[in-house]
């Protein structure tokens, strides 16, 4: 036996590594690869989306925005063109979900401080009292960092529209009042080219999740996976 494996001991050897390589090529075949859905109206709860918008299917990105942040600043569009970017909407009085969210864009925040191709992007759904001193104040208590993350504030009736039509993230308040919204938990992640890569729940920093519902410790991921693949 040992004479029969010493005058083979060459094929064999080439025959495991062959073997090896051919297990290792059939794995990556079979495995998954990565992927990032490009969302549209159509794809989401249509709560969340405007009426006129609500079959869209394809195509759709981010619209056209100007707003003022913390500093009194205009911000635009213009300003988050080829970045990745993670928008949000609170308001500085809320005392439920938004101390969290703001607490784990905070995180999210630290994390992407050297990927100058990342910022972020918070809208405020209460303008009218949300002012630039109010927001200068709460960012200030959150740690946001100028030129990386925007709290931003303007016309209700813009901040509706951007919310229902663009990022699909305000549900409606039922009421009488035209443009009130009832924000939700979602972070979103846009990519480069304006289009919404992802929804994900801002009050879940790294815990469980139910199927389907991806945490803030997710996006952080998904937005490496951008960063290296698109």
């Amino acid at each position: 036996m040992l004479s029969f494996l010493k005058k083979y001991r060459i094929i064999i050897s080439v025959f495991i590594i062959l073997s090896s390589i051919i297990l290792t090529l059939f794995y990556i075949a079979l495995s998954p690869k990565k992927t990032l859905k490009i969302y549209s109206p159509a794809d989401v709860n249509p709560e969340l989306a405007d009426s006129t918008i609500a079959a869209v299917a394809h195509h759709h990105s981010i619209a056209p925005f100007r707003f003022v942040n913390q500093n009194g600043q205009t911000v635009t569009n213009k300003d988050y063109e080829g970045k990745i970017y993670v928008a949000d909407f609170f308001f500085t009085t809320c005392q439920t979900i938004c101390p969290i969210m703001t607490n784990n864009m905070g995180w999210l925040q630290d994390k992407v401080k050297d990927m100058d191709d990342v910022k972020l992007l918070s809208h405020s759904v209460t303008p009218e009292t949300d002012s630039v001193p109010v927001l200068r104040a709460y960012a200030d208590l959150k740690g946001a960092t100028d030129g990386k993350w925007n709290m931003v504030t303007g016309n209700k009736r813009d901040i509706y529209y951007i919310a229902r039509k663009s990022y699909l993230a305000v549900k409606t308040k039922k009421s009488s009042q035209l443009y009130d919204m009832v924000h939700t938990e979602n972070f979103i992640l846009v990519d480069k080219k304006g289009r919404i890569r992802g929804f994900y729940d801002g009050t879940n920093l790294d815990g469980p999740t139910e199927k389907g519902v991806k945490n803030v410790a997710q996006l952080l991921e998904d937005i490496k996976w951008l960063r290296e693949n698109e």
